[in-house]
This record gives C-alpha cells, structure tokens and sequence, in this order.
C-alpha cells in the first residue's frame, strides 16, 4: 500500500464523528496520513465530523477501507502497532520505524480480541491510572502520534512560532 506520509493512523470502525474529526484535525496538522476502516458509526457528510475537523479536510491524506480484514491484506508487512488498554508494555517504550500504522479501536469495544492476541507483541498502551478504563480516541490518536514525531525530532514540523510574542505583548 502506498500512502503519502510514512506516519499513518488507522481508525477501525469508529463510531463518534467529532472524535474522527478531531484525528483528522491531528493527522493535518501532523502530516501523519488517515485510514478510516469500515463501518463506521456515522456518515462522511456529517456537520460534527466536518465541525470537528474545521477547514483542514483539504489537507488531509485519507483513505477509505472496506472491511478490517482488507485493511490488513493492504498492509501486509507494514510495521503495525495497536494500541489498547491490554498492551504488554508503554507506547514511549517502542522505538518507531521510519514507515508506520499506528492502528485504534472503536470508542465503545478497541480492537478485536483474537486480533490482539494474534499480535500481541505488537499490542502498546498508554500509561494511565489503574482504576480507569481508558482515554478518548482522539486524546489517545494525538498522545501517540506526537511520541513518533517526538523521537523523529519533530521533523517536517514548525517547532518555533514565527510570531514573537515580545512584539505582541510588550517587553516582559
């Protein structure tokens, strides 16, 4: 599968547009590339998704799977990392390869079990308190995606502002 960028994030059937407006928002300002597998819990033409997203859509490298199952043929020997609640270790544990999936469950279940346990050693999680469930699909989609860019040194990325706020606000 060719996609444009070498950091993408997979969504398998999520359910809550403004989450997925959210990650789209994300993967613009990024530069990470998104795939939506279907079905998803809402329709594309949605006014919270496209709310959620604002005006970055246009911006974005996206691309539509039918089904899990056909996500995975397309992206056989990827480098694939899932993140769930169960995972064996951190996500700030992995060292990030050049190309890669960082893949997420629907809001209401994660991922399949028997696909977690067929990929287990590819299974993180974020660190969280134990007596929670888990943090909200789009919070999660950033935390991970910004520990790639962070290890790449925040590469392709404006890391200063170009406005210098002693201009703005005066001499402090």
């Amino acid at each position: 599968m060719q996609t444009k960028n070498d950091i993408n994030i997979v969504l398998v059937e999520p359910e809550i547009p403004q989450n997925t407006g959210n990650v789209a928002r994300t993967c613009a300002a990024t530069g990470a590339s998104l795939h939506l597998v279907k079905p998803l819990g809402f329709t594309i033409t949605d006014s919270k998704l496209k709310r959620a997203g604002l005006d970055y859509w246009d911006k974005l490298d996206i691309t539509y799977h039918e089904s899990l199952a056909e996500f995975l043929r397309t992206v056989e020997g990827e480098q694939l990392f899932f993140f769930t609640t169960k995972g064996p270790r951190a996500h700030s544990d992995i060292v990030y390869p050049k190309r890669v999936f960082l893949i997420f469950g629907k809001e209401t279940r994660g991922l399949p079990e028997e696909l977690l346990a067929e990929r287990y050693d590819r299974c993180v999680r974020l660190p969280m308190r134990e007596s929670l469930r888990s943090l909200n699909l789009s919070n999660s989609v950033a935390v991970a995606v910004y520990e790639v860019l962070r290890q790449r040194n925040y590469e392709g990325l404006e890391k200063s502002s170009p406005c210098n706020l002693a201009d703005i606000y005066g001499k402090l």
